[in-house]
This record gives C-alpha cells, sequence and structure tokens, in this order.
C-alpha cells in the first residue's frame, strides 16, 4: 500500500489521494524544504504513520460530490492499487482520474484521462545525475499517452546551473512537435537544503518564460518562495481543502 490520505475540495468539487513513494531520486526535490538535507527525494515528511486500504479509499470517495479525482505525491505510479482505483473513479463514480504530478515513467495507463508530467532535462547527462534515470523511455511514454487521447500537460524546474534554458527551449520544441497547445508550465527552483543552486531571477524567469513561449502556445510559470511553497493555501484556494480519509 502507498496512498495515505485523501483530500477534498468542496467548492471545485474534487479529491485528492496522496501516495508515498517514488521512483527519482532528484537531489533538488522540494519535498526536502520539509524533510531537510538528508530527507528522501520524493518522500513526504513526516512518513505516514498508516496507509489506507483500498475499500477505505473507495468508501472516501463516494461519500462526496466530486468530478475529477487526483492522484499525486512522489510517484503515484508506484502504488499497486493504482489500477482498480482508477477503474473505479471511472466506472462506478463517472469521475475524471489524472495523475495531479508524475515523472511519466509508467505512462500510459488504461482509465486516465490525463497527467501532468514533470520532465526533468533534455540533455541525457543532466537527466541521469539530476534522477539517476536514462531520458529516453520518459519522453517516450509521454508521447504515447499524448497519442492515445490522454490530456497532457508538461512542467520543467529551472534551476539555474542545472536545468537550464536551453534545456527548456529544447524540452519545449519537442513538446511542440507533438502539439503547440500542450499546456507548460515553468517553475522557478525553491533553494532546499544542502544543495548550493540558487533560486532564478526575475529576469532569468522572464528569459525562460520568452524562450518557451517562442514554441508553445499555453505557457504558465511560477517563482515562489520557500515559505509560499509550503503554504499554498495562500495563493491558491483550490489547495484549501478537508481531510476525509
Amino acid at each position: 500500500m502507498a496512498f495515505h490520505s485523501i483530500t477534498y475540495n468542496e467548492k471545485f468539487r474534487f479529491a485528492t489521494v496522496h501516495n508515498y513513494g517514488c521512483t527519482f531520486n532528484c537531489p533538488v526535490c522540494s519535498y526536502k524544504l520539509r524533510s531537510g538535507e538528508h530527507g528522501r527525494a520524493g518522500l513526504s515528511f513526516p512518513k505516514p504513520k498508516r496507509f489506507l486500504t483500498v475499500p477505505e479509499m473507495k468508501k472516501a470517495l463516494a461519500s462526496v460530490e466530486l468530478d475529477k479525482v487526483y492522484f499525486m505525491g512522489g510517484e503515484p505510479t508506484v502504488a499497486t492499487e493504482l489500477p482498480e482505483m482508477l477503474s473505479y473513479v471511472k466506472n462506478d463514480l463517472g469521475a475524471k482520474a489524472f495523475l495531479g504530478h508524475t515523472n511519466g515513467s509508467r505512462l500510459p495507463i488504461p482509465d486516465l484521462d490525463g497527467a501532468n508530467v514533470g520532465l526533468k532535462a533534455w540533455d541525457e547527462k543532466i537527466h541521469l545525475a539530476y534522477t539517476g534515470r536514462p531520458k529516453g523511455p520518459i519522453f517516450a511514454n509521454f508521447e504515447a499517452a499524448y497519442r492515445s487521447g490522454m490530456d497532457m500537460k508538461a512542467n520543467m524546474v529551472f534551476v539555474p546551473g542545472l536545468v537550464d534554458i536551453d534545456q527548456l527551449g529544447s524540452t519545449a520544441e519537442w513538446l511542440a512537435n507533438l502539439d503547440r497547445n500542450i499546456p507548460f508550465h515553468i517553475m522557478g527552483y525553491i533553494p532546499v537544503p544542502g544543495q548550493m543552486y540558487l533560486r532564478p531571477t526575475k529576469d532569468q524567469m522572464n528569459q525562460a518564460v520568452e524562450t518557451v513561449q517562442s514554441f508553445l502556445k499555453n505557457v504558465h510559470a511560477s517563482h515562489l518562495s520557500s515559505d509560499e511553497a509550503l503554504d499554498l493555501t495562500k495563493r491558491d484556494e483550490r489547495f484549501i481543502v478537508k481531510v476525509i480519509a
């Protein structure tokens, strides 16, 4: 079992099923904002005290009115219960099922309507240094998921000195060859303990956005401080939720 909690936003009628576990080991993982320099990348902190059973998850989701269910946290596809839960959301609840974020290592998946994929880098050496995994399967999976009809989005963390603007531009150019309308979100790196990389400046962020916009039509960016990242409810009411399991 890997899913440990479910939250619900009544206004926007969506639930989020939270996972514990990841297949990447990224040194600049934002989870280290909570777990510290020696925290394990991709693992929420503190570790969940217990995990939910499939019947518990189904009961919680059936108890609220919803249109969408998001699975996220670390890498949600590590959860062995995911296929059964996707089928339940689609076929029993009649709701849409999405991966709120994923590294793309296990796409496409039956009964999944869409996914927001964090593409880490374009250059193979950088991708290996960043994640410990090769780039090729990730990009191939994204393309396969897109061509299967899934609603695909992409994002990339802009880390000056590691993932520079050229990486953003090359990735955006590749995505544009699939579809210039694929949404792309640039996230300014938030410095985590134990890493030397700095937060991008406003000018660097503007340059990154301009570069990506030369390829893609639907580009957004965020440039959060660590305090803002640790309490997103102050910026977006979609993060105002209640725990239902």
